[in-house]
């Protein structure tokens, strides 16, 4: 199985089991499910090693191999089991716009790391964005319009033939959290220390100078949760990146805007169970069975 080992150690495990990794067969990979059921790993980190090592059968030539079936079975159970135990699905906490505030006010827009960490946070709401989505985010990406900011993902998650989309995003209205305010402010700071092309998302050292080099995916997600503990938010130890993903959605699904136009801004299917999951909470409250009932 040709993929990342540091993933899903799947070949590591066949290396160790004596097993054939490519083509692996159905019954190899059942077993390796049930060795990560064994470790006690979440039914979400299987289900994406089962995706991986599908995935690299594909490339490889080997379409629809392995079957899935008796792997998804192995699954079923563990999730059961799981289940029984109490253990449920730990879910990152939306950034939607109030804790987005809060995290903006513990910034500070004079120095280079709080102008950068505004517009990780701002971008990574307003453009619904997956945090290696920010972290590959070039200055030549991003393009000032009469009507906001046209932002070029050139690859994703859902977007591996690298055709690339483009996110439009309008002006805001709060200064601290416009969108277009604060990405011309860190442009401009960067322009200031003569960088006008390469990584959008720069590293910057302890004393607050410019590093050479964008950010990692990793350090987004770091950001944010230092970000979630200055501010004090309730739960701040479970926030992460894709808080930012999800808040996003969740504030237009409040605003009322269609789930089709939510799911295209955000680079995903218009039958997307995850942005279906990041709305439904909405719809939960706003179309309560139990409101206006009189109780």
């Amino acid at each position: 199985m040709s993929f990342d080992r540091s993933k899903t150690g799947a070949a590591a495990w066949c290396s160790d089991a004596g097993r054939s990794p490519l083509p692996a067969t159905p019954h190899t990979l059942a077993e390796y499910v049930s060795h990560l059921a064994d470790l006690d790993q979440a039914p979400s980190t299987i289900e994406q090693g089962i995706a991986a090592i599908r995935t690299a059968h594909r490339v490889a030539g080997h379409r629809g191999q392995p079957e899935t079936d008796a792997a998804l079975a192995v699954l079923k159970v563990h999730r059961r089991d799981r289940a029984a135990a109490g253990k449920r699905k730990r879910k990152a906490p939306p950034v939607t716009l109030a804790p987005l505030r809060a995290m903006i006010e513990t910034t500070d827009p004079e120095t280079l790391s709080g102008k950068r960490d505004r517009v990780l946070l701002v971008l990574g709401f307003s453009m619904m964005a997956r945090r290696s989505e920010l972290a590959a985010l070039a200055i030549s990406d991003v393009r000032f319009t009469d009507d906001g900011l046209t932002v070029l993902v050139r690859t994703s998650k859902t977007d591996q033939d690298a055709v690339g989309a483009e996110v439009h995003i309008p002006h805001g209205v709060h200064p601290d959290t416009d969108p277009v305010r604060v990405t011309r402010a860190w442009l401009d700071a960067l322009a200031e220390q003569q960088v006008t092309d390469g990584p959008l998302l720069r590293r910057i050292n302890r004393w607050g100078q410019l590093q050479a080099g964008g950010i990692s995916g990793a350090a987004v997600n770091e950001a944010v949760e230092r970000l979630a503990a200055a501010a004090g938010l309730d739960g701040a130890a479970d926030f992460t990146a894709h808080g930012l993903r999800a808040g996003g959605p969740t504030e237009a699904a409040k605003a009322g805007h269609p789930t089709s136009f939510i799911a295209e801004h955000g680079r995903s299917s218009k039958t997307s169970p995850q942005v279906l999951e990041y709305i439904r909470p909405v719809d939960r409250w706003r179309d309560n069975p139990m409101r206006g009932i009189g109780l």
